[in-house]
């Protein structure tokens, strides 16, 4: 699973999966399985590079609708970045293992709208996966990704993961610390903010929805009283 954003991180003593953040430059929410169709629509969106670089292969419109039916949200867990019309503008896949004996190990796999790009939701989102994935015991955070997505790589070196390269793909795992108090309160932080942005943003809409229901009728009763009178 392959990130599609180039990414940067910034240069200190210690390393990102160590380092606890105040907060996140843009809101990052747990996508529930109802929003399945915001997924495919934010997926189908992508460019052919996009598409290459997110899934390995030049995945096809069927091909992506398949793995977005396909997702287990009982067994893996999704995030995402809404825009202003609730719409996912940057998505990250943490998939654990079916094995129920090895569920402390997870893949990452992100990607983020062409649209967006500049604003570090790539690095926001790997960042948001090594924090749950130590809050839920996680041990091993893998990521699978070809030796030419350069940004992925970089990520995960500076995250401190081995990398091991073989021909056009690299696979790279970072080992965890447990976590902490303050990870649990950061997460927890986290999510409250990321709740109560969506909740912002879904009172905005219906807010503008409802002058727009009393515009047409409004303009609907002026062309019926325009009627009346000839």
């Amino acid at each position: 699973m392959l990130m599609t954003e180039e990414l940067t991180t910034e240069k200190s003593g210690e390393k990102p999966a160590h380092k606890a953040r105040l907060h996140l430059d843009a809101p990052i929410r747990e996508v529930p399985e109802r929003h399945r169709e915001r997924i495919l629509r934010h997926l189908l969106a992508l460019d052919e590079r996009d598409r290459y670089l997110r899934f390995g292969y030049m995945a096809n419109d069927k091909q992506i609708t398949r793995y977005v039916d396909s997702l287990d949200f009982n067994r893996d867990e999704l995030y995402g970045v809404y825009d202003n019309n609730l719409e996912l503008v940057a998505l990250a896949h943490l998939a654990y293992s079916e094995d129920p004996q090895h569920r402390e190990c997870a893949e990452f796999g992100g990607s983020v709208n062409k649209s967006e790009r500049g604003r570090g939701l790539g690095q926001q989102l790997f960042d948001r996966a090594i924090l749950h994935c130590r809050n839920r015991g996680a041990h091993l955070l893998f990521i699978h990704a070809l030796s030419e997505n350069k940004a992925m790589l970089k990520i995960a070196r500076n995250a401190g993961a081995t990398v091991e390269r073989s021909g056009s793909e690299s696979e790279a795992h970072l080992v965890l610390p447990e976590a902490t108090v303050a990870t649990r309160i950061e997460e927890l932080l986290d999510d409250s903010v990321a709740r109560t942005d969506y909740r912002i943003k879904q009172q905005v809409r219906q807010f503008w929805a409802f002058l727009d229901f009393l515009h047409d009728l409004r303009h609907g009763v002026d062309a019926s009283r325009q009627q009346s009178g000839r």
